[in-house]
């Protein structure tokens, strides 16, 4: 099948410098409206790839998030959140960025052109087939995502990818690939726009449902998020409160004790 890079195409808009603030707004919120509606066309794919997520994570296995730029650091952002939301390790969920931790602030020049970084940003880590690794790009075509990929599917490592081109180079070489196809940008070419907004939607929903599936939470709520700040703490003691009855005294003592909110549940006494 032909590929075409739906996400390099003209933009539907021309003249934005001509444009007022409101107009603005109003267009690129209306671009930003359809983005849901794309994610929804590969509900099938996510839902498939995060089986394998699971059942690799129950095994004593890591999800490995790779990509460069906006796509790596989309990555990286969603691994950093899994250990306070859901008080997984640090080493569960592991976003990896083309050009190491400066690139998440600075770009880092043709460091997404590599074809041999990305296996060994990867090997750095110990990758291994207890593992799986899935490739972020929106264009589906940057080089060290891709070699990466073809490295770990060698190695017996189940791969995926998050792609916004249909019939990408990344989704051919990927396992369980993931097409959210979100046309183009407002600004030609600028995929950090509708592209990263599917990008982080899909990421959202691969590490929740994942973490649900892993009983990281109770009914519809975060046990064994960290109290790492006040408005956690108070949102521990919340909790604790409605859950067993208890006061708000009660609670803080309960959260001092026991660290969180799922062992001040299992441990409490009436």
């Amino acid at each position: 099948m032909t590929f075409i890079k739906t996400t390099e195409q003209d933009s539907k808009y021309n003249h934005l410098e001509k444009m007022s603030v409101s107009e603005l707004l109003s267009n690129i919120n209306n671009e930003d409206k359809t983005v849901p509606l794309a994610v929804g066309e590969s509900l099938q794919q996510i839902a498939v790839l995060t089986e394998q997520i699971v059942e690799k994570l129950k095994n004593g296995g890591r999800l490995f998030y790779i990509g460069a730029g906006t796509s790596g650091r989309l990555g990286v952002v969603d691994a950093s959140e899994c250990p306070p939301t859901f008080g997984v390790s640090y080493e569960l969920v592991i976003g990896i960025i083309a050009g190491g931790e400066i690139a998440i602030r600075k770009a880092v020049e043709f460091a997404e052109d590599s074809k041999t970084q990305g296996w060994l940003d990867l090997q750095a880590h110990q990758i291994s087939d207890k593992d799986v690794v899935i490739g972020i790009a929106a264009s589906g075509t940057t080089p060290y995502v891709i070699s990466a990929i073809e490295k770990c599917n060698e190695n017996n490592i189940i791969t995926g990818c998050i792609a916004c081109n249909k019939n990408s180079p990344l989704a051919t070489v990927s396992q369980f690939p993931i097409e959210v196809v979100v046309g183009s940008e407002f600004i030609t070419g600028s995929s950090r726009m509708k592209a990263g907004t599917a990008q982080k939607l899909v990421l959202n929903m691969i590490s929740t449902a994942t973490m649900v599936r892993l009983g990281k939470v109770k009914g519809n709520k975060m046990v064994d998020m960290q109290l790492s700040n006040k408005k956690l703490v108070e949102r521990g003691q919340k909790m604790l409160a409605i859950e067993l009855n208890i006061n708000q005294n009660e609670a803080t003592q309960l959260l001092k004790k026991y660290g969180n909110v799922r062992n001040s549940i299992k441990n409490y006494k009436k």
